[in-house]
């Protein structure tokens, strides 16, 4: 099971379309507060559907807290569109942490500097980022599919 770390998500639309991708696919859902949104937020439901009572999700209040219940610190992989390494360049496991910032500013150089590896998701210079929901799902698909293989 993939772990999917939102690191204070601001737009309730792209929690929920990635809380349904994370039910759909078994992965769990962890959300670092604070949000831009409530978490009962009308949108949040709406993008998520019904699948949200399905969904493996966890909060914390901090970085810190969700950083000292993950076992190895290792297999924490975070995005940012500044990083050298992409995402096509690692062997994925299951149980690995894929961490995503919000959507107007990714990960703040504190979080960043907290841990070694930086990935990207290759892309044309015309635009700065993908829509974070777009590169959960980049991050999850690549995942299953070397998960899937090595079995």
């Amino acid at each position: 099971m993939l772990n999917i770390v939102l690191v204070e998500p601001e737009i309730p639309n792209n929690t929920g379309n990635i809380g349904r991708l994370c039910v759909g696919t078994e992965s769990r859902l962890h959300l670092i507060h604070p949000f831009g949104f409530e978490i009962n937020d009308k949108n949040l439901k709406r993008s998520g559907l019904d699948y949200w009572p399905h969904l493996d999700v966890t909060e914390y209040q901090n970085v810190a807290e969700w950083k000292a219940q993950v076992q190895d610190l290792s297999r924490v992989f975070l995005m940012s569109s500044h990083a050298e390494k992409s995402y096509l360049e690692i062997e994925f496991r299951d149980g690995d942490w894929l961490v995503f910032g919000k959507e107007s500013k990714g990960l703040s150089p504190e979080v960043l500097s907290q841990f070694d590896n930086h990935l990207t998701i290759p892309m044309s210079t015309l635009i700065r980022s993908f829509n974070i929901a777009n590169s959960v799902a980049f991050l999850i698909g690549e995942a299953k599919r070397q998960i899937t293989l090595k079995k």
